[in-house]
């Protein structure tokens, strides 16, 4: 406490910084989850003011988070927005699990491939959604479905089917977030979210504007406890499914968005398990709340270290600013246009699509960057779920592949002209200097079963009777089936003399 007064010059006016970022986010978040915008705020506050005090990070911001968006809409348009509560509660005490047995930590152990897959997908998804809500369409429901009706959509702009006033304060609300970063300090001190939802919202009553407009029925009202229906929700395999996306998610979006904050500032370094936990007790009582579910964000958490926080002081007084604007000036929240939600959204969607990441991976990694292009389709294309498992699972057998690189050399090995190295002529398997002395096949790198093939195909295309050394000195690993693909070559190979073939060490040795 001591710590936070000595440095509240800075921890104050970042508070407001990171409030001012804050509110058109948690606002424009709920609205495309299909959740009051209420409810985003209410996980906001308890972003700042709960978890804001906990052990973990001391600088990262948490709150409602736009790579969840896709999940919490899917949620509530399947299992009712009465549910929502209980699966959020589910997946928080799940969270809080996690970090009590200490698995924070594994969560680095993902490959950052399929983390970034994982963002552009949802960055695409929160893209093509908020294109139709822009332009008063219904979006379909399916990643697919979104892409396949592009077409239609562009007609409906170009014939003025579509709401033309929403649309073009969608693309000037892009446009102006676009060219923010380039305006004078002055002006750049304004967050651009904010700018944008100010100058629209003024425009909009100044003009008389006949737009969508967020609707807002108080702080309290939106708090809704969990119902008996919500439970039988989570019941079901559908429900629990969700409830472990909802989890997984959001701890891995938590906790990558720590190493990143860590790497901005030179303070304490984040606990992994601890922060997990945190970000469990938030979900838990936002599930109580029925808000949203919460992670750390990365864009009001660099706003924070940016904007010079010492202590976690800020972050607590930004849940604090939070609840005093929800509570005495809820009816601001009805000027907002929708259209400039979506387009701040829209926004958001493209900055998670990693472009420059990409371009090193094709410069330098190739396979990685099949790994995240494979990821993004399936994100859209399935769900958010199904997508990262598909992406971690052609991470992990690319991976497999690269470890088990597998050397077979083929030479002929030096031999005492006139004495050979084999049997008796007599038996027909003989090796002496007619026979061309024997081959030496060098075995090195790892000899799993996913090179089996090629290691069979090399063996059985040596020439039948000809004396074989099989040097295995270089292996770093010989798995059971390659071993015993050997063994059963060995003796198909030297058939009645087992002299033909010599292994340098015994393969009878343990590996």
């Amino acid at each position: 406490m001591r710590g936070a007064l000595a440095h509240w010059r800075q921890d104050l006016p970042a508070s407001l910084v990171v409030f001012l970022v804050a509110v058109p986010l948690c606002v424009g978040i709920a609205v495309a989850s299909g959740a009051p915008a209420e409810r985003g705020l209410v996980t906001g506050i308890v972003g700042g003011l709960v978890v804001g005090l906990l052990p973990g990070s001391s600088l990262q911001v948490s709150g409602p988070a736009a790579g969840l968006t896709v999940l919490v809409f899917d949620a509530v348009q399947r299992f009712g927005l009465g549910s929502l509560g209980v699966l959020v509660l589910a997946a928080g005490l799940l969270q809080i699990a996690m970090g009590l047995l200490r698995t924070g930590r594994w969560f680095r152990a993902i490959s950052l491939s399929v983390v970034h897959g994982m963002l552009a997908g949802i960055g695409l998804i929160l893209i093509l959604g908020q294109l139709y809500a822009v332009s008063g369409r219904t979006a379909p429901g399916s990643g697919g479905g979104k892409i396949l009706h592009l077409p239609a959509l562009a007609a409906d702009w170009f014939t003025g089917r579509a709401a033309t006033t929403a649309l073009l304060m969608g693309a000037a609300t892009v446009a102006l977030l676009v060219v923010w970063p380039k305006l004078p300090a002055a002006v750049r001190a304004v967050p651009a979210p904010l700018a944008a939802v100010a100058l629209a919202a003024g425009a909009t009553a100044l003009f008389g504007l006949d737009v969508p407009r967020v609707r807002v029925d108080g702080l309290l009202g939106a708090v809704a406890l969990p119902t008996a229906d919500g439970f039988a929700a989570v019941a079901g395999a559908a429900g629990l499914g969700t409830v472990l996306a909802f989890a997984l998610i959001a701890s891995a979006e938590s906790l990558f968005s720590a190493a990143a904050v860590d790497r901005m500032h030179h303070g304490p370094r984040t606990d992994y398990d601890r922060e997990l936990t945190a970000q469990g007790i938030g979900n838990t009582l936002c599930g109580l709340l029925g808000a949203l579910p919460m992670t750390a964000v990365i864009v009001r958490s660099a706003a924070n270290v940016q904007a010079g926080a010492r202590t976690k002081a800020s972050r607590v007084l930004h849940g604090l600013w939070l609840l005093l604007f929800a509570a005495l000036l809820p009816a601001v929240l009805g000027l907002i246009p929708l259209a400039v939600l979506g387009g701040v959204l829209i926004h958001a969607g493209a900055k998670l699509i990693p472009l420059r990441p990409a371009a090193a991976l094709w410069r330098g990694q190739r396979g990685e960057l099949l790994v995240l292009a494979v990821t993004t389709g399936a994100v859209v294309l399935t769900t958010l779920f199904e997508g990262v498992l598909i992406g971690v699972a052609l991470a992990v057998a690319r991976s497999a592949w690269q470890t088990s690189h597998l050397h077979i050399d083929l030479t002929e090995a030096e031999t005492d002209a006139g004495t050979g190295t084999g049997t008796d002529a007599g038996t027909g398997t003989g090796t002496g200097a007619g026979a061309g002395g024997p081959l030496k096949v060098r075995l090195s790198g790892n000899a799993t079963f996913l090179r089996l093939p090629r290691l069979l195909d090399a063996l059985e295309s040596l020439p039948v009777g000809r004396a074989v050394e099989l040097d295995w000195t270089g292996l770093r690993h010989l798995d059971h089936a390659c071993r015993t693909a050997l063994l059963t070559w060995a003796a198909r190979h030297a058939a009645d003399d087992p002299a033909t073939v010599s292994w340098e060490p015994p393969l009878t040795v343990a590996t």
